[in-house]
């Protein structure tokens, strides 16, 4: 069963320039909407190993990142592909908004 990645500022720029679809998950420990959307999160990267790449990023570790993209509001859910931003989320959505959104990039 896959896990989500976790992304720090450092390893971000890298991650999101492959050839798959990156779902990002922008999070904190304190948020609880991030904490109902987490399990979901974690389930879409087994689901999706292999033909698409999920991560999760602490906002309260990483702030370069964040910043960069104007995230103000956790938790924020944003899709790349091939390095750039394609899609985005704002706050706990059902799974199926999630899958509908990364079949989207992967047809």
């Amino acid at each position: 069963m896959g896990k989500a990645l976790e992304v720090t500022d450092s390893t971000f720029e890298e991650l999101i320039q492959g050839d798959k679809p990156v779902l990002v998950d922008f999070w904190a420990e304190w948020c609880g909407p991030c904490k109902m959307i987490g399990p979901v999160v974690e389930q879409l990267a087994g689901e999706y190993e292999g033909k698409a790449v999920v991560a999760k990023m602490d906002v309260d570790m990483n702030a370069q990142i964040p910043a960069k993209f104007g995230i103000r509001s956790i938790p924020t859910l944003m899709i790349f592909k091939g390095g750039q931003l394609v899609d985005k989320v704002v706050g706990a959505v059902p799974k199926s908004v999630l899958e509908d959104k990364l079949n989207e990039q992967l047809a």
